[in-house]
């Protein structure tokens, strides 16, 4: 299966407005207990979440899983940082795109494949305020042209 196919159970849509992608690494999750249920009910929230190299691993924070509903006392924190599942050499490549000025790691989605929890990293540089603007314009320019080809075939 190809990387970031899968079942998608969350998606970050503010991140490919607010940056612009340049490349997608996969990662697995480490998860507590009752998370993966939690997760695969869709109760996973990645709008305000981000990952950081710290030590030579990779974490990812701010991820809101909610606590499972038929947990008990042993459930989940729902925003603790988690360990994200890298090859070395993904690592070290992820050092030395992020140290570049302007590059962050935003994750793009969560999804399951093979029955795995798996998160989509991307490695972007933020849009300035006109770029943004742009974006929408062009988007906006190719939904007007798609609806009047549209029409004409009709």
């Amino acid at each position: 299966m190809p990387r970031g196919h899968g079942k998608t159970l969350a998606q970050n849509k503010k991140a490919r407005h607010d940056f612009t992608i340049e490349e997608t690494f996969e990662a697995g999750i480490v998860l507590q207990g009752t998370e993966i249920k939690s997760i695969r009910n869709g109760r996973i929230q990645l709008k305000e979440s981000f990952a950081r190299v710290k030590d030579g691993e990779v974490f990812i924070h701010n991820m809101h899983i909610s606590p499972y509903d038929q947990g008990n006392i042993h459930n989940h924190e729902p925003t603790r940082a988690r360990k994200l599942l890298l090859h070395r050499k993904e690592i070290n490549q992820l050092i030395g795109q992020t140290q570049q000025k302007g590059y962050s790691l935003v994750p793009l989605k969560v999804y399951i494949k093979n029955g795995v929890a798996k998160v989509l990293l991307g490695v972007g540089r933020g849009k300035k305020k006109y770029d943004k603007r742009e974006d929408l314009k062009r988007k906006q320019q190719k939904r007007e042209m798609d609806r009047a080809v549209k029409e004409s075939l009709q």
